[in-house]
C-alpha cells in the first residue's frame, strides 16, 4: 500500500511537472512580441498620418508585444509587390488607396466611380457607412487580406505640364490614372487617354513627357514634390481618394484573440480620428503648392457642371456588365445618396 501510494504521489508530481512546463510555455508563446511591417506608396500625407497613429496605438495597447514598422514612399516595392507581400504573410499591413488592389478583386475599385460624393465630409461619411465598411472589408478575405479601416483621404486632383484651363484642354492628352477602370472610362470621356501607372512611376513619367498629366491628390502631389516636373494643378474634385488599411490574413491568424482584437479596435479608432484631418491636410498641401511656385486651377463653373454631367453615368456603365461589381456599386451608390 505504501509503496502504490509513492507511485501515485510520484505520477501526480510529474504531471504537475509537465502542465507547468505547458502552462509556462503557453504564457511565453502568448507573450512574445511581434512584428507589424506598414507598408505605403506615400510619405507625409493622410496615407502615412494613418500609418503612424495606427502604429503608436498598436504598439501602445499591446504593452509592446506588437512591434511596428512603417516603410513609407515605396520602400517594400511597388503597390502591387507591396499587396502581395500581405497576401502571402511576407508584410503584415498596407495602407493604400482600394483600387490599387482591383488585381486581387475588382470590387476594390468601387469607390472610385466619380460623383459619389463631392465633400470631404460627404467621402468620410460614405467611408463609415456601415453596408460600404461590411463591403469593402470583405473583399479579399478569400485571398489572404483582412480588411480594418477606410477613410477619406482628398478628392482628385490633375497634375499637369502645361495648364488645364477648360474642359477641352483635356482632349489629346496623355493621363495617368489609377488602376481602376472607372477612372479609365471617365479620362476617355474627356478626351484624353488615360495610363494606369504606379505612383512611383507618374515623377519620371511627367519628366519625360510620356505623360502630360496624372491624377492624384493634392497631398501625394506636394509631398512628393511634382513642382519639379510639372507646376499646374487643376482641382477636379472627381472622383474622392480614399484610403484602406488590409491586414495580412496569414499574420492575423498568427496572433492571440487579444492582439487581434487590438488591431481590429485600433484601426477603426485611428482611421475615426484622422478623419476630421482631412481638410486641414488638403489645405496646407494647397499652400504649399503655391509657395513653391505651383498654380492651382479650377475649371469654369459651366465646365465643372458639364463634367460632372459627363461622368454621372460612368459608375453604372462601367459596372452594369460585370454583376458582381454591379452589385457593389449598389450597394456604394445608395450609401453616397445617405451621406448627403
Amino acid at each position: 500500500m505504501v509503496i502504490a501510494g509513492r507511485e501515485i504521489m510520484r505520477r501526480v508530481c510529474a504531471a504537475a511537472f509537465v502542465l507547468s512546463i505547458i502552462t509556462s510555455s503557453a504564457a511565453a508563446a502568448d507573450d512574445k512580441p511581434y512584428v507589424m511591417k506598414i507598408t505605403l506608396a506615400t510619405v507625409n500625407d493622410q496615407l502615412h498620418e494613418f500609418a503612424r497613429n495606427y502604429a503608436a496605438a498598436v504598439e501602445k495597447d499591446s504593452g509592446g508585444r506588437i512591434k511596428a514598422q512603417i516603410y513609407p514612399a515605396s520602400q517594400l516595392g511597388s503597390t502591387q509587390r507591396q499587396a502581395e507581400g500581405v497576401q502571402f504573410g511576407e508584410i503584415e499591413c498596407l495602407v493604400a488607396p482600394p483600387e490599387f488592389l482591383v488585381g486581387i478583386d475588382e470590387r476594390f475599385e468601387v469607390l472610385a466611380a466619380p460623383g459619389l460624393v463631392k465633400s470631404i465630409a460627404e467621402g468620410q461619411r460614405l467611408a463609415t457607412d456601415p453596408e460600404v465598411s461590411k463591403l469593402m472589408f470583405g473583399l479579399g478575405a478569400d485571398k489572404g487580406l483582412h480588411g480594418v479601416a477606410l477613410f477619406t483621404v482628398a478628392p482628385s486632383s490633375v497634375v499637369a505640364t502645361k495648364p488645364i484651363r477648360r474642359l477641352a484642354d483635356f482632349k489629346g492628352k496623355k493621363i495617368r490614372v489609377f488602376a481602376s477602370e472607372f477612372q479609365t472610362v471617365a479620362i476617355q470621356r474627356l478626351g484624353a487617354t488615360p495610363k494606369p501607372m504606379t505612383l512611383g512611376e507618374v515623377l519620371p513619367a511627367l519628366q519625360d513627357n510620356a505623360v502630360d498629366g496624372a491624377v492624384s491628390s493634392i497631398t501625394a502631389i506636394t509631398t512628393m514634390h511634382y513642382w519639379e516636373a510639372a507646376k499646374y494643378v487643376t482641382e477636379t474634385g472627381q472622383p474622392m481618394v480614399f484610403g484602406i488599411a488590409e491586414i495580412s490574413k496569414k499574420w492575423y491568424g498568427s496572433l492571440p484573440a487579444s492582439l487581434q482584437q487590438i488591431v481590429d479596435k485600433d484601426a477603426a479608432a485611428v482611421s475615426g480620428a484622422i478623419a476630421p484631418s482631412a481638410a486641414d491636410f488638403n489645405a496646407k498641401a494647397r499652400q504649399t503648392w503655391i509657395d513653391n511656385g505651383g498654380e492651382l486651377i479650377s475649371l469654369p463653373a459651366d465646365d465643372q457642371a458639364a463634367m460632372l454631367n459627363e461622368l454621372a453615368s460612368v459608375g453604372e456603365d462601367v459596372s452594369k456588365g460585370k454583376p458582381q461589381l454591379n452589385a457593389a456599386y449598389q450597394i456604394v451608390a445608395t450609401a453616397a445618396q445617405r451621406a448627403r
